[in-house]
């Protein structure tokens, strides 16, 4: 073969490595030399420089790949350099690792010492917001098998291999995002291993040398950033530490002057009768902020039973709260509103302010027991219907501040708990009565203590429904006796001066509501007889409603539990659409063959005559109390 003929043969190869062809143009001038029916020779030319071709063209793939692999690398090095902020240039690694090795996902996981597991600290290419928020036992995963050996792991189908332990929380996370290839190299400080550095590849994949190679450079320029901002955040935490020293330096008799300033406050008020209000205005005067009192039920819960367990304050965002009690009491709080900082002699001035507070509330508790028991003497009258006359009726109640002609709601509300003897039960009791009746004359309402329970007569709002207040009522007493309480209301009454036998009646609805919710199993809820309907009659007496719909539908219920399926759901929506297929596809949002099939589960489970009349009487009943003894949610 001539030396031109080999020339000739070179040229269109040539081409392509000049135009940055595709690997599968090189085959084009073979091909076409053959469907030319050019000679043997010309055609063996042409597949020697092809071959050749592809050599050169795979060398200058690997140099370009190369150079960004080095000029990624020197980049997040020269981010590095600058740190300013550690989570823009762990997300940089993370996103040029995986543009780099062309993966799907890319994430990265850090330890935490604290609370012994590993979390997701960045994420590029996530779309499953459960991977994203994944946090792992130590040695769980592929991530704690890199972990514990410190050496990079691979695997071309995750849930295929057995190296590594699989548990049900990572599997789920792993399956959401649909990763199957997954390689990790791990994050080194010294001997001890930070975290992982992940890429990963939604379909099999096998990762090259070099790949693993560049991931583990990544990885150290990670573990680099790392070390440097925890270095700068000892640095800033020491340097902070300094200031705050010479703060409180410059500081300290300043604070003397001020708790002086403080005690002298409160002593003065306590020594000309003030109240609640006067203190609090005090203190704000003095913490130079806005401190309130707030009932049990309106203070952050968390924060006041920690501030009542210890006696000190403690913050709840930017408040602190003072738990304001006496004994097993919990009269409620005094808030520092919107004040972050405060240092510990000004916490020790809240703390004596509550106390304050509490002689205060103690000190006019037999004043209040005395109007108490007046509330509760009205109330009895108007239960018992003694006293008629309208006029004598509307003079008591507005020397409470009561207004009968205004809409109230009955509430009857009772223990749960049941007391290990009958002096812990009496205890309870005064305890529950105590808290009605604080709420009853915060309320401008009424309470009196009655049948082992206690009975209210509170005002309802405009806007207000009789259903929210037996829930508000049931949580506040729960919270301000420390057990759960059970509260049933009435529909809403008026003019009761005039008409107070409806009190009694209202009061037979509300002791009805209670019972069913007792027998439903809602204890510590609170509901209306509105919430109820005709059921509210049939749960009146001693019916075992569990049992009944055990009996009627409670294979079904056991069903949809063991397979997660929604049978109940269908049933009701059916009978809610008037047992027509087409429409409860509608109301479902599935195909009608769909209910077709959960209907047909239904009758196998059921039996056959599930939709007669008796029967469909029976399972429609058993679906409304299923529903109503599910837990409510407020």
């Amino acid at each position: 073969m001539s030396r031109d003929h080999a020339q000739s043969a070179e040229t269109p190869f040539l081409e392509l490595l000049a135009r940055g062809a595709s690997a599968d143009a090189y085959e084009q001038p073979v091909l076409l030399a053959r469907a030319e029916g050019g000679p043997a020779d010309r055609i063996d030319a042409l597949e020697r420089a092809k071959h050749l071709a592809l050599r050169v063209r795979s060398e200058l793939e690997g140099r370009r790949r190369r150079e960004a692999e080095l000029s990624a690398l020197f980049e997040t090095a020269h981010d590095l350099a600058g740190l300013r902020d550690l989570d823009a240039v762990l997300r940089a690694i993370v996103q040029r690792a995986r543009s780099l090795l062309g993966t799907d996902v890319a994430y990265l996981s850090l330890n935490d010492p604290e609370r012994g597991d590993t979390y997701m600290r960045v994420t590029e290419g996530s779309v499953a917001a459960r991977f994203q928020q994944l946090r792992l036992g130590m040695g769980e995963g592929l991530g704690g098998l890199v972990a514990q050996t410190a050496r990079p792991y691979v695997t071309d189908d995750y849930f295929k291999d057995a190296r590594f332990q699989h548990t049900g929380t990572i599997d789920a996370g792993v399956r959401d995002e649909g990763l199957v290839a997954i390689l990790g190299v791990p994050l080194m400080l010294g001997h001890h291993v930070i975290g992982v550095l992940f890429a990963a590849d939604r379909r099999a994949r096998v990762f090259e040398r070099e790949q693993i190679a560049l991931l583990g450079s990544f990885a150290a320029l990670a573990s680099a950033a790392i070390d440097t901002a925890n270095l700068l955040a000892e640095t800033r935490s020491a340097l902070a530490g300094l200031e705050r020293a010479n703060e409180i330096i410059r500081d300290r008799s300043g604070v003397i002057e001020r708790a002086s300033d403080v005690h002298d406050r409160l002593a003065e008020l306590v020594l000309r009768g003030g109240g609640v209000h006067d203190v609090a205005a005090a203190v704000s005067q003095v913490l130079d902020g806005t401190v309130e009192f707030t009932d049990a039920a309106a203070a952050p819960e968390y924060a006041l039973e920690a501030s009542r367990a210890d006696g000190h304050v403690v913050r709840h965002k930017d408040d602190w709260i003072a738990a304001v009690a006496a004994g097993d009491e919990l009269f409620g709080a005094l808030v520092l509103r919107g004040h972050p900082g405060l240092d510990p002699v000004d916490q020790l001035t809240l703390e004596r302010a509550a106390m304050v507070t509490s002689l205060l509330l103690l000190a006019r508790r037999s004043a209040a027991e005395a109007e108490q028991r007046v509330r509760g003497e009205l109330l009895d009258d108007l239960l018992d219907a003694r006293d008629r006359d309208p006029r004598l009726l509307d003079d008591r109640a507005r020397r409470l501040h009561a207004d009968l002609s205004a809409a109230h709601v009955v509430l009857v509300a009772r223990l749960d708990a049941t007391a290990a003897d009958a002096d812990q039960e009496a205890v309870a009791r005064r305890r529950l009565w105590a808290a009605a009746s604080h709420l009853a004359a915060t309320r401008h309402g009424l309470a009196a203590a009655r049948d082992g329970g206690t009975v209210l007569l509170l005002p309802l709002e405009d806007g207000d429904e009789a259903t929210d207040l037996a829930r508000r009522t049931a949580r506040h007493l729960g919270r301000a006796v420390r057990e759960a309480v059970t509260v049933g209301a009435s529909a809403p009454v008026r003019d009761l001066a005039a008409r107070p036998d409806t009190v009694a009646a209202a009061h037979t609805e509300a002791g009805r509501c209670l019972d069913a919710l007792r027998l439903l199993g809602r204890c510590g809820d609170g509901a209306a007889a509105e919430d109820f309907g005709f059921l509210g009659l049939l749960l009146a007496g001693d019916q075992n409603v569990p049992g009944f719909v055990e009996r009627t539908i409670g294979q079904v219920v056991a069903y949809d539990e063991r397979r997660g399926t929604e049978l109940v759901r269908t049933l009701d929506a059916y009978f809610s659409c008037g047992m027509s297929p087409a429409r409860t596809k509608e109301a479902l949002h599935v195909h009608v063959n769909t209910v077709a099939q959960r209907l047909e589960r239904v009758g196998r489970l059921l039996g056959d005559d599930w939709q007669s009349p008796e029967r469909a009487l029976e399972i429609q009943l058993a679906l409304k109390l299923h529903r109503l003894s599910a837990p409510t949610r407020h």
